[in-house]
């Protein structure tokens, strides 16, 4: 298909396949927003940018209601959206961390999402994840639980062994010290940094914090 020009669609242009069989044009057309995350929207290229752009810098939800005459469905609706393709953009950036000298932080974070992409989100999606403090890098999964038997495959996976692994009193790590880890911990039913040890996990929880808070006030 090649890229033509339509001025009947707002976007102007169309995908056309302009190939011949035996004599016969093709002539298929199909919608530029075909196989993107814009695909199943019903609005405009230009709509979808300013409405993710006022949702993104976190705009009062009223005034991109009234801005664009949407429903207050549509406005949370979208948000929702834009909390999803950042976690499938951070997932897709995923490494694997860790090893011999390194310290990674790991959590648990609880993240509403669509069903099938459509309708009312869905509570109690859960993620799980890690970041290396010297580096920076990142690791996301989505999780279905999570029970020891499911967060120790996952960072056996992502974390090499010989890692410092931080990470809240979650009774799922407890096996960590007996996997070729070191493991620290902080109580966070007291508090947020080990007075002793003076281990977080604010790194990691800071990463949870810029998908979170995408959404309009």
């Amino acid at each position: 298909m090649t890229w033509s020009a339509d001025s009947s669609l707002p976007e102007g242009f169309r995908w056309r396949c302009h190939r011949r069989v035996a004599a016969v044009r093709c002539n298929h057309s199909a919608s530029i927003k075909l196989g993107s995350w814009f695909q199943q929207s019903n609005f405009t290229l230009q709509e979808i940018l300013l409405i993710t752009y006022d949702i993104v810098r976190r705009e009062q939800a009223n005034r991109i209601q009234t801005e664009y005459h949407l429903s207050a469905h549509t406005v949370t609706d979208w948000g929702m959206s834009c909390k999803e393709a950042m976690l499938v953009f951070l997932e897709g950036c995923s490494v694997q961390i860790g090893g011999p000298n390194k310290t990674v932080e790991v959590d648990e974070s609880k993240f509403g999402r669509r069903k099938y992409h459509s309708g009312h989100p869905v509570r109690g999606q859960w993620v799980f994840g890690g970041v290396e403090r010297e580096s920076g890098e990142t690791f996301l999964v989505l999780v279905l639980d999570r029970t020891s038997d499911t967060l120790m495959t996952i960072i056996r996976d992502w974390i090499e062994p010989g890692t410092t692994v931080i990470g809240d009193s979650w009774t799922a790590y407890r096996d960590l010290g007996a996997q070729s880890y070191t493991h620290r911990t902080v109580n966070h039913s007291i508090q947020f940094v080990n007075p002793e040890t003076g281990d977080h996990t604010n790194t990691v929880e800071s990463t949870w914090r810029l998908p979170r808070s995408i959404q309009p006030r």
